[in-house]
């Protein structure tokens, strides 16, 4: 951290409980993009790429998350989001990618209290204010479901609250001192909601006239296909949508949750109060999407006396990777939750243009993964080749989704270079570039690095191949 800026719980958790992080690992320096933000955009050059969509750290530009502004915070992305544009590269700039500030979540508990309401519109309008005469393109909150449940549902993600001992199928047994996995999702995503229309809000009454930017939202979801072709299993497939997209989609277009989370969470689901519901409708000028696998969803009985332990028992959907007769849905990736399924991708753009009246969509993420490997040489790890074909696989599809009508605008892949990965922290490798986190090949700085302040040499960018394959992709696009 540098100077005033304040900590933030998505670096505490790896840091008070790395037992959480599969290699131990923590986030405290990860990338350093900090020191290498010139190295990073010359890389985006160097590809040809015209757009980079990075998050702004709350607590680097609030400390405490409301007051005072840290100025050397708002100069660091003053001079990244420059240098972007001096390179030709627009920056599209997220708000909130999990990384609360430690200050509210201590006060009050962060998002399970709706006072974060009122903080995130003043964090916002900071932001609009300070960098929108550059920024076009704004994304609020990245992957809300996410957020709500991967950190209030089982613990796996800060601020690790869970009721201890709830056991996901295929995910293991979670254990946390405090949570409650039945309420505490939906809580906390319904104070998603209420924070990003006060944000929305503001940008349009504020900003968005003379600065002439649009505001959206992030959403992800896999795609989901029935076991079989049996209506109760065709059922659980919208149940599973609606409980993945609807549950973060819906209260933006309609206003309210879809009515099958209404029927089956009952009153452990919060209502939006009129003005909530006004301010929510069409609070965005588009929907970001993250795109990476599919499921195979199967019905489970409701039986009488059913008595649900987490929000994951809510939707009565097993999502599995295998159908009835344990054939994968598509190749898995070894060591990885990714099944390569390509056409999910259509099925979910063209399930979005339905069901939400075409909006404007761009692919916020999409991606695969290579487990990090120490025994393999320097040159294996730089063979990407299955990186490449996942992204060739999956643009073909989003091309199919331009055919058939899908009003798509762009596309972003998951990663430019290998980064810390939540609970997976440096094992789980998604970059075009190499980084040696473990400084197990002992790389060197190159004398053409252009580093901002002492960044350690091991954090040098390498290309993989997928980098060869992106550079021609684009030139020929």
């Amino acid at each position: 951290m540098k100077e005033e800026e304040g900590q933030a719980f998505g670096t505490l958790l790896p840091m008070n409980s790395q037992e959480k992080i599969a290699d131990g690992s923590n986030g405290d320096v990860a990338c350093d993009s900090y020191h290498r933000y010139k190295e990073d955009v010359q890389l985006l050059k160097n590809l040809g790429m015209n757009s980079y969509k990075f998050t702004l750290s709350w607590s680097r530009i609030l400390p405490t998350g409301r007051g005072k502004v840290n100025e050397e915070g708002v100069r660091y992305y003053n001079n990244l989001i420059n240098e972007l544009l001096d390179n030709g590269i627009q920056p599209f700039v997220t708000l909130f990618h999990w990384d609360l500030p430690q200050a509210l979540h201590d006060e009050y508990g962060g998002f399970l209290s709706d006072k974060i309401v009122e903080d995130f519109k003043n964090y916002a309008d900071v932001c609009f204010r300070e960098f929108g005469d550059r920024v076009k393109h704004w994304i609020t909150i990245n992957e809300g479901k996410m957020f709500s449940t991967l950190g209030y549902g089982v613990g796996m993600h800060a601020p690790g609250r869970c009721t201890d001992g709830m056991e996901i199928e295929g995910a293991g047994i979670f254990h946390c001192p405090f949570g409650d996995s039945l309420r505490e999702p939906y809580i906390v995503g319904h104070n998603v909601h209420k924070a990003h229309a006060e944000a929305v809000h503001v940008y349009r009454e504020k900003y968005q006239y003379k600065q002439n930017g649009k505001i959206g939202i992030t959403q992800a979801s896999h795609w989901y296909v029935p076991i079989d072709d049996s209506p109760l299993n065709k059922d659980a497939q919208i149940r599973a949508l609606q409980f993945n997209v609807g549950w973060f989609m819906d209260p933006l277009k309609f206003g309210d949750y879809p009515l099958s989370m209404r029927s089956l969470v009952g009153e452990r689901l919060p209502y939006f109060t009129p003005e909530e519901t006004e301010k929510l409708t069409n609070s965005y000028d588009f929907i970001g999407i993250n795109y990476y696998t599919a499921r195979y969803a199967q019905s489970l009985p409701l039986p009488k006396d059913f008595k649900p332990t987490s929000y994951n028992d809510d939707s009565r959907v097993e999502e599995t990777r295998v159908d009835l007769d344990g054939i994968p849905i598509d190749h898995a990736e070894p060591g990885s939750w990714i099944n390569v399924h390509p056409r999910g991708l259509r099925e979910l753009l063209l399930y979005v243009k339905d069901r939400y009246d075409s909006p404007p969509i761009y692919i916020t993420e999409n991606g695969v993964i290579e487990q990090d490997n120490k025994e393999l040489p320097l040159n294996l790890a730089l063979t990407d080749t299955h990186r490449s074909e996942y992204l060739t696989l999956h643009i073909h599809e989003l091309q199919e989704a331009l055919r058939l009508g899908v009003d798509v605008r762009g596309y972003f892949t998951w990663s430019l270079m290998d980064n810390f990965e939540w609970h997976d922290g440096f094992k789980s490798r998604l970059g075009l570039h190499f980084i040696d986190f473990y400084n197990t090949y002992k790389v060197h700085h190159q004398e053409n690095e252009k580093v901002e302040g002492y960044s350690p040499p091991n954090l040098r960018r390498i290309p993989k191949q997928s980098t060869i394959w992106f550079k021609r992709f684009l030139n020929i696009a």
